[in-house]
């Protein structure tokens, strides 16, 4: 009895070594022709892109003046308003913060009334090119 368990356990191990070989991870590479036409239209796909989504989007200017004065206004709001992006545009000779980034206006005016509480100046802009 004991022989035939240990015969089991053997076979056991055995099968598992075999199987545990034959699972292992492939080794082959795999290479990926692409057109150049391709990488081409990619290019001026995301050229398209980024242009569309810059002058198509709304954005809401908490503050205009000198660079450390913004730099301290854009930590604050990220503080506040930890759901909203911010950034700071030079604009001869001011620093703009600039708060969003809004798809429709019906989005951005709804975000202004609550940042009007905090910052008083604020206003909606589109920004061009």
């Amino acid at each position: 009895m004991r022989n035939r368990s240990i015969k089991q356990g053997l076979f056991l191990t055995f099968l598992i070594c075999l199987t545990a070989n034959s699972l292992m991870a492939q080794d082959q590479n795999l290479n990926v022709r692409q057109d150049a036409k391709f990488q081409q239209l990619l290019s001026e796909r995301r050229k398209i892109s980024s242009s569309a989504t810059i002058n198509e989007r709304y954005k809401i200017q908490i503050f205009s003046g000198d660079s450390e004065k913004a730099k301290s206004e854009l930590y604050s709001c990220k503080q506040q308003f930890r759901e909203l992006d911010g950034t700071i545009v030079f604009n001869t000779p001011n620093y703009k913060v600039w708060i969003g980034n809004f798809r429709t206006r019906i989005e951005a005016e709804r975000n202004l009334v609550e940042l009007k509480k905090s910052y008083s100046n604020a206003f909606l802009i589109k920004p061009q090119k």
